[in-house]
């Protein structure tokens, strides 16, 4: 029989939907998201112990004393365990689905009572969602919606919807048809029937179904944590794959405390808001006799007061508490996050961790998550990892780097060459190649023990080696995690049983065990990886200064292994102590691998001086003012901005009340102010060269090439050009030049701005309407749009200028440092747009930011600007 390749048709329909619904999914992240960082952020806020209280205050309101007590106990401990954040992100987890799935299941399932028709068509998909694996879910989600809670979210309500719909329905149904007859002989509406004497009848029925969601959701949630859904499913996730007793214990604990009272508490709820719970319940105390104080249950006014004071307690307590600190003023972070992932392989934790530890000093806020090598590649590609650490170049995770390589940056190799190879314990004797291992399959079980099934080194075992050798027939790759796969050497070297394992190199292993690596003769194992940064696509442009730092980053054998002991002697959960005892091993490191660009900058000679910096509303006049007054703040210069225009800014110049300004063009755009002004006046130099004028318009308007083509197509043009501000030589030689040559003197020149002529440049794009503009080279403009300038056959916007820096003639003798540093001042077309573009990026009022993003991507450039020896 043919093979129908349904599977093929599933994935063909996700791309389809990624490509085409992609609004749909953002929709839904974002709303997903908001809910569940909101409730997340009310359940972190208090101290856990007023929480704590306020959850034994409803346990005692639903249950009685003894529930009260026993989840005081219950969540008290989990908070002792250090589990209490996990705890709270998987409650806001179940809370967010399950809210959400009660409020669409009660509904479709009170429909589905009502109308077989509706039942009959809901009832196989119900069977698809309940039986379908649960981790089967998870698949979607991350392409749909990244990686972190809102796939987790999603998953959760597809799993655990199926008993709220099927036990609504039930409830309905099961009602005594009589009492619906009785009502609707009575007159009753179909509404007042199903809200005053169906729903609640069914109510226990409805509750019993809930009571499931929240259990299924639980269990969602904690699966939910392989794809990054933190929580208690990460810390179960992160003892499963590390083989941590410890930290399994710890999160299985506190699983099943909060299932536990999630359990009981909706199971008693069914006793407060059912008219037949509440009359059992009061049967229940009557019956105890003299132990009805331990069943004695406030009256909800009563427990409502007391959970309304818990919570402003416990909220004054938030705010007063709160950390006013964060990143501190003038570090290289200030507070930025960086995301970090990493699969859970030894070199991979120790230099995330590394990592994390670094930017933390340098005032970022990183978040680290353990994933699979699928979920990594996936969530990075999709932007919801900025960078990982451990990317086993060009084999090992090759099929990834092919598949996603378009969306992710190679940040360079920190370490090169690995290998990767099968060993075996050097008390097996004889077994020294991979050819040693046919024919001994019995000896190892007919078994290799592998490490996770998503790396790359056991597609290459499974697809290359085994074949290469023929071993495919006699072994049997055993798939699990790295360190399921280190506790089955370990538990096989004490008892000196024989073992296969896959393993590479550089791993303590070798250091801690004698073990044989096993030549590969037929090279099918690669020649060896180089362990490289990935970052996401952007992330260079985003955060240059990191990624500066990472494509410098290099540790040697010796550094790494020792870095992975001290992490791994550290524990899982204090993986960053380790890394901190260990860069105290290694004083300066920090400092080497992360040069600080906030550090302490040598002074000027001059620090302390304050001199005034004129500048006009110009792009590179903004661009290279800023740029100047941050590098002289940190020599230790005190200077002054001032925005003016053209005229007065000469002016200013010429009476001394500015020091230096560095947009003047010369010769010929601004030359009346220098015929005007020279005398009182040095010309420092030009640091730009060479510039042009011009009258530009977009591309799509054809036939207009030159300023004669401009005057012919006036009416096209409605007999205007867009101009700057009036004062400048451009404006003027227009007026008194180009436009007598030219015959465009009935034109309307505007003279509104530079600002306002990018504006209305913008519009007109926009809407593919003619539009002529005066405009200048370089400027960004022609790097956003397709412009075309209009040739100038008769020369009239005269020659090229450079773009010089001016100063008052006193200027040289107050400022002699800073002089010098303008005068050996250059500038590229390269460096002055992404200047301007940086700063055009930040906004207006946050030029300053512009420039520190700017400098962080170009090192050592303060230094190169402004020397001091």
């Amino acid at each position: 029989m043919p093979r129908i390749p349904i599977g093929s048709w599933a994935d063909s329909l996700v791309e389809w939907l990624r490509d085409h619904a992609e609004w749909l999914f953002h929709f839904v992240t974002t709303v997903l998201g908001g809910f569940y960082d909101g409730i997340l952020t009310v359940l972190s806020g208090p101290e856990p112990l007023l929480l704590t209280g306020i959850f034994a205050v409803i346990a005692w309101w639903l249950r009685g004393l003894p529930a009260a007590v026993l989840t005081f106990i219950g969540f008290a401990l989990i908070d002792s365990i250090e589990q209490w954040h996990q705890t709270m992100q998987s409650l806001s987890l179940v809370l967010v689905a399950c809210i959400i799935t009660v409020a669409v299941a009660v509904p479709l399932g009170v429909w589905a009572a009502r109308n077989r028709a509706v039942s009959g068509a809901v009832r196989p998909v119900l069977d698809l969602m309940q039986t379908m694996p649960a981790m089967v879910y998870l698949i979607p989600g991350i392409l749909f919606f990244g990686l972190g809670a809102v796939p987790g979210i999603v998953s959760t309500i597809v799993f655990s919807m199926p008993p709220a719909v099927r036990m609504t329905e039930l409830g309905i149904r099961q009602v005594d048809a009589e009492l619906v007859e009785a009502a609707d002989a009575f007159g009753t509406h179909p509404r007042r029937t199903l809200f005053r004497v169906q729903l609640p009848l069914a109510l226990p029925t409805i509750m019993a179904g809930i009571n499931q969601v929240i259990m299924l959701a639980l269990s969602m949630v904690v699966i939910a944590g392989m794809v990054g859904g933190a929580g208690l499913g990460g810390t179960v996730y992160l003892s499963l794959s590390s083989v941590d007793v410890k930290l399994g214990a710890e999160g299985g604990l506190a699983v099943v405390i909060l299932a536990v009272y999630l359990d009981r508490m909706t199971s008693a709820l069914n006793q407060r808001v059912s008219p037949l719970g509440r009359r059992a319940l009061a049967k229940a105390q009557a019956a105890l006799g003299g132990l009805k104080f331990l069943r004695w249950k406030p009256a909800t006014s009563l427990a409502t007061v007391a959970v309304v004071v818990l919570a402003l307690v416990a909220g004054g307590m938030s705010v007063l508490g709160k950390d006013k600190g964060g990143a501190a003023a003038g570090t290289d972070g200030n507070g930025r996050p960086v995301s970090l992932g990493y699969v859970n392989w030894d070199e991979g934790k120790a230099t995330t961790f590394l990592w994390k530890e670094i930017l933390e000093q340098r005032g970022y806020k990183p978040r680290v998550q353990a994933l699979d090598a699928g979920p990594l590649f996936t969530g990075q590609a999709r932007g919801d990892i900025d960078v990982q650490t451990n990317a086993w170049l060009p084999t090992t995770h090759a099929e990834y780097w092919k598949k996603y390589k378009d969306k992710l940056e190679d940040l360079g190799a920190w370490y090169d060459k690995t290998s990767l190879e099968i060993a075996v314990p050097s008390y097996m004797k004889g077994i020294t190649s991979l050819d040693d291992l046919k024919g001994k399959g019995g000896t190892f079980g007919g078994k290799i023990v592998g490490i996770e099934p998503g790396a790359g080194e056991m597609k290459l075992l499974k697809e290359k080696v085994l074949k290469d050798y023929g071993l495919g027939g006699e072994y049997k790759v055993m798939e699990s995690s790295t360190s399921s796969m280190l506790t089955e050497l370990d538990r096989s070297i004490h008892d000196k049983k024989p073992i296969a394992v896959t393993l590479w190199s550089p791993h303590w292993a070798y250091d801690k065990y004698k073990l044989t690596k096993l030549k590969d003769p037929k090279g099918s194992f690669g020649s060896g990886d180089s362990l490289h940064m990935l970052g996401r696509k952007g992330f260079s442009k985003d955060e240059p200064q990191v990624a500066h730092w990472m494509k410098n980053f290099h540790l040697d054998e010796k550094q790494l292994t020792s870095l992975e002991n001290e992490v791994k002697n550290a524990g899982t959960g204090h993986e960053q102590d380790g890394v901190r005892a260990w860069l105290k091993q290694h004083p300066g490191l920090v400092n080497k691998l992360a040069p600080s660009a906030k550090a302490d900058y040598a002074k000027g000679k001059d620090a302390g001086k304050t001199p005034t910096l004129g500048y006009p509303a110009w792009d590179e006049g903004i661009a290279t003012t800023y740029l100047w007054k941050n590098i002289l703040e940190k020599r230790g210069y005190r200077p002054k901005l001032q925005n003016l225009d053209v005229g007065p800014m000469w002016t200013g110049l010429s009476t001394g009340q500015i020091d230096v300004e560095t947009d003047a063009w010369l010769p010929v755009a601004q030359k009346q102010y220098w015929d005007k002004y020279k005398k009182d006046l040095v010309d420092v130099g030009a640091w730009y060269d060479k510039t042009s004028l011009e009258i530009a318009v977009p591309s799509y308007v054809k036939g207009v090439k030159t300023l004669d083509d401009l005057r012919k197509h006036k009416d096209t043009f409605g007999g205007k050009i867009i101009g700057i501000e009036p004062g400048t030589g451009e404006m003027k030689r227009l007026k008194s030049v180009v436009s007598p040559a030219y015959g465009l003197d009935g034109f309307d020149v505007t003279e509104a701005g530079t600002s306002a002529m990018l504006t209305e440049l913008e519009r007109a794009y926009a809407k593919k309407e003619p539009i002529a503009v005066v405009l200048w080279s370089p400027h960004w403009a022609y790097s956003k749009y397709h412009l075309t300038k209009l040739k100038d056959p008769q020369g009239t916007w005269g020659a090229n200028n450079q773009i010089k820096t001016i100063g008052n003639k006193s200027f040289p003798g107050k400022f002699p440092e800073f002089h010098r540093w303008l005068k050996n001042w250059k500038m590229s077309a390269d460096d002055l747009g992404s200047l301007e573009k940086d700063i055009q990026a930040a906004g207006k009022g946050n030029e300053d930011k512009g420039v520190e993003k700017w400098i962080d991507a170009h090192p050592g450039i303060v230094d190169k600007m402004a020397p001091v020896k």
